[in-house]
């Protein structure tokens, strides 16, 4: 099956978009027919084999609708999407036009017509005027200057008679048929009760004259056309206002590009460039394509696609992402992703199906609409036939059947879900938060279970040095130590104690005969000595024991889920360091959230019992499933499914695609720049949970716009088709006529517009910019002091004076407070923190913001001009 989208025009209510969906899903070779009211666009899969684009389009046409492919995919989408808003605009300019010399023709028509009646409150009138059409022997005149008036404004909104009565016609009546019909018969009401007054009037008889001339509709019949065509106006550009997010993602996608072709630079088409282009970019420029920078450093805006408000610095090595802005240096990169594959065409694809897709609930709205019409329509002639049989004149029972012929257009009904989703999911695109459906929106909101993957979800995915245990020796001493022997090799853990070392400026020493030992760990020889870094496997082999404390301080980090790294030199173990996958700065955050929404947090793994329920403890999940394989997961989505639970999965969108098609909702997290990922229903850019808080809760925030909108579409019709009816009038004397029933409806249709742009404003609140790639973690500091004679090896004997200076040493410590001032947000905080952590001897750093304070440890007597000092040139001062 191939997925197709096309254009179609003519529809101007939900009863139309109905009507061709019908007429396509009867078609063989075709499904999932999507047709949207609000985008003029129908989404559908076909069967090349079966059908055609062609035999598709003739089906629309013949229903009584025009249709066309949209445009094409490629280099050619961008300028088609563009051309696109460009036909929309026009028709809103042309509308206008439409609406000005309507109105230019209707208010003399309303002056001559309503002049009897303005002048008994008062409003004079010219005696010239009175001369020429008051009175019964001007009856006709009268009448004939308004016909006159009328017909340039039937002819300038003929639309809605060459629609509505094809469509009635065609056996499909729509929107277009209760206006066409209504304004018509005013209209021909009009021209018979002119015969009728110039038979009075060649007859002698002025009383008949003047009898039809109070019951004439010509003012009626150009005043519903002239206020639909206002209310349609104003609703197209209240439409046009939902369409923003898409707009601002399409202008941020540059036309052209610089590159570097044989050494000369070029500006280039950017659909003529090719994979593996240099592409330069300079200060203020948006980068044209996805890549990765190959030199020059910079820092980029991304706030545009990922809603990340901080500039991200980038330098060799990084990748860069279409459409964000380059900010401060000029880099040069290469091109990985070009053309519909980029991240802001994707983007924007992602945001344009959302947009044009339909929510369950829309299906309501379709089948009421489907047969409203042509309810109304026999409703109309019941009412009037019914006033007639009461002994009402046939001028009141025929401004009934207008009147509700008129009030009852549904174009409420047909906008009430679209421009719902189309403004939440364009809220969400702005801030990094994908929703690829109007079915995955309304999903969302009743989700109650949410499994979440650790690794890369709650988790950062990469492991990080936390804890650094020293025995015997200062702890940059024993970090320096293990990168020497680190330095050789691949494994995650090697990663990221090099990595640590590299943040502080350490300087490691040069490792020779380096050997893996697999399973274990690495040995080598440092400055001279036998060394090694491994688990207990690799201490067990060297035949080296395990003093109390050192099986102490092993229990607690595995209590803590650290992977434990035992670091020997000269046949002693000089210390420990604890590496872990750290979790994301806001993954708490995020769980307490869902709690607070009364949604059931689960953490989802395949990490051991262990490890999975520290971590969960930290973050405060209290369901744990772990040791599951990424095969099994999709299982117990599904146990939680028979439970009557509605499920969604986060997760990574690789390893969890099997449990993120079986969920309810799967939201694919750490997306980065791919985010078509196909097997989830929602991608977040940021790779933040807390944005996963926020899809559900626009999603909440969406569905109860659209219920609001169905909620005032029906109640207005319920409400206007009586008073239409003249269901008051007997008791009351209330009627509405046809011009108050016209403005009501489409005041009706702007009113829902109103009130889906209000999601607008919706907040989806981030917290500070998440740690980057290069912002350092810090690692706590825990001396152990162990007895060392169990583990020393004689050809250690040596260093012990040495060892034991430094021990005592290290056991010196002091807790010291300090005043901060300056400190305004969590930025400030992780600057004094880094600031202090920096300082010889001091550790356990621990800021508050509230209370403006800093409190550590330290080794040794630090004084105060040293420490005003080292906060200065962080930008603060000592209090």
């Amino acid at each position: 099956m191939q997925k197709e989208t096309f254009n179609v025009t003519g529809m101007t209510c939900s009863a139309c978009s109905a009507r061709v969906e019908r007429t396509v899903k009867k078609m063989e070779g075709t499904a999932d027919v999507s047709v949207n009211l609000l985008t003029n666009t129908m989404t559908l899969a076909y069967d090349a084999a079966v059908t055609s684009p062609a035999a598709i389009i003739a089906a629309v046409e013949d229903a009584g609708y025009g249709a066309s492919v949209k445009g094409a995919a490629g280099a050619s989408a961008a300028p088609a999407e563009a051309t696109g808003m460009d036909a929309a605009e026009k028709a809103i300019r042309a509308m206008r036009t439409r609406l000005v010399l309507s109105i230019f023709f209707l208010l003399p028509t309303m002056y001559i017509a309503m002049s009897p009646m303005l002048a008994m409150w008062g409003i004079p009138y010219a005696e010239g005027f009175k001369a020429v059409f008051w009175g019964a022997e001007n009856a006709l005149t009268f009448a004939l200057a308004q016909f006159v008036l009328i017909l340039p404004i039937m002819y300038l909104n003929r639309a809605y008679y060459v629609n509505g009565f094809r469509n009635l016609l065609h056996g499909a009546p729509n929107m277009d048929s209760l206006v066409g019909i209504g304004s018509m018969a005013s209209a021909l009401f009009g021209v018979f009760a002119m015969f009728r007054m110039s038979w009075g009037l060649g007859h002698g008889d002025l009383a008949l004259a003047a009898e039809y001339s109070t019951n004439l509709y010509f003012e009626s019949a150009g005043m519903i056309v002239t206020l639909i065509t206002v209310g349609k106006y104003l609703e197209a550009r209240a439409k046009g206002q939902t369409t923003g997010a898409l707009k601002a993602l399409m202008q941020l996608a540059p036309d052209e590009a610089t590159v570097l072709r044989s050494g000369v630079e070029a500006t280039v088409p950017v659909a003529n460039l090719a994979l593996g282009d240099t592409v330069i970019v300079r200060p203020g420029a948006r980068i044209p394509v996805d890549g990765t920078v190959t030199e020059g450093a910079t820092s980029v805006d991304e706030s545009a696609v990922t809603g990340e408000s901080m500039p991200i610095a980038k330098t060799t090595g990084d990748r860069v992402t279409s459409g964000t802005l380059n900010v401060e240096g000029t880099i040069r990169f290469t091109a990985t992703r070009i053309g519909e594959d980029t991240t802001i065409r994707q983007l924007i694809r992602l945001v344009d199906d959302a947009s044009g897709s339909k929510a369950p609930i829309a299906r309501l709205a379709d089948r009421v609409s489907a047969v409203f019409v042509p309810v109304v329509i026999a409703l109309a002639l019941t009412a009037g036939g019914v006033w007639l049989l009461m002994g009402a004149s046939v001028e009141f029972a025929f401004s009934i059947t207008i009147s509700i012929l008129v009030i009852s257009c549904p174009c409420a009904l047909g906008l009430a879900t679209p421009v719902a989703i189309m403004v939440g999911t364009g809220r969400g695109a702005a801030h990094g938060i994908l929703i690829k459906s109007g079915e995955a929106l309304e999903t969302a909101g009743n989700i109650d279970t949410v499994l979440m993957d650790k690794t890369g979800t709650l988790t950062e995915g990469r492991p990080h040095l936390v804890s650094i245990h020293p025995i015997g020796m200062p702890a940059d001493e024993l970090v320096a130590l293990a990168a020497a022997l680190e330095q050789g090799s691949e494994h995650p853990i090697a990663a990221a104690i090099t990595d640590y070392a590299a943040e502080r400026g350490l300087n490691a020493p040069t490792a020779a005969d380096f050997a893996a030992v697999f399973g274990k760990g690495v040995r080598a020889r440092v400055a001279g000595a036998d060394a090694a870094a491994g688990n207990a496997a690799l201490l067990a082999e060297l035949g080296i024991p395990l003093p109390d404390a050192v099986a102490a301080a092993l229990a607690a980090m595995a209590e803590r889920g650290e992977t434990a790294l035992a670091i020997v030199r000269a046949g002693r173990i000089v210390g420990l360091l604890g590496v872990r996958d750290a979790e994301k700065p806001t993954s708490a955050t995020a769980v307490a959230q869902m709690k607070r929404m009364g949604l059931t947090p689960v953490m989802l793994t395949g990490d051991d019992e262990r490890t999975a329920r520290t971590i969960a403890a930290r973050l405060g999940i209290t369901e744990v499933i772990a040791g599951v394989l990424p095969a099994d997961k999709r299982a117990h989505v599904e146990r939680l499914q028979g439970e009557g639970h509605r499920v969604a999965m986060i997760g990574d969108g690789v390893n969890d695609a099997p449990a993120l098609v079986q969920a309810d909702l799967g939201i694919a997290i750490g997306a980065g720049t791919d985010v078509a990922i196909d097997s989830a229903d929602a991608v977040l850019v940021r790779s933040d949970l807390l944005d996963a808080v926020s899809a559900i809760r626009l999603s909440r925030s969406v569905m109860t716009n659209i219920k609001e909108n169905l909620f005032w579409a029906f109640f207005y019709n319920v409400i206007g088709i009586p008073l239409a009816a003249g269901a008051l009038y007997p008791a009351l004397g209330i009627k509405l006529s046809p011009m108050i029933g016209a403005a009501a409806m489409s005041l009706s249709s702007v009113c829902v517009v109103l009130n889906a742009l209000r999601l607008r404003f919706f907040a989806i609140a981030h917290e500070p910019a998440a740690e980057t790639e290069r912002t350092q973690h810090e690692a706590t500091i825990t001396p152990i002091a162990a007895a060392m004679d169990d583990t020393a090896a004689p050809a250690a004997d040596e260093q012990a004076a040495d060892t034991a200076a430094a021990q005592g040493k290290e056991d010196i410590t002091m807790e010291k407070t300090i005043h901060v001032k300056g400190m305004t947000c969590p930025h400030c905080v992780k600057h004094v923190t880094k600031a202090l952590s920096g300082m010889d001897g001091v550790t356990d750093v621990v800021v508050d913001l509230e209370a403006g304070t800093a409190k550590f440890s330290a080794a040794r007597e630090i004084p105060n001009n040293e420490l005003a000092a080292v906060l200065d040139d962080a930008g603060y001062e000592l209090g």
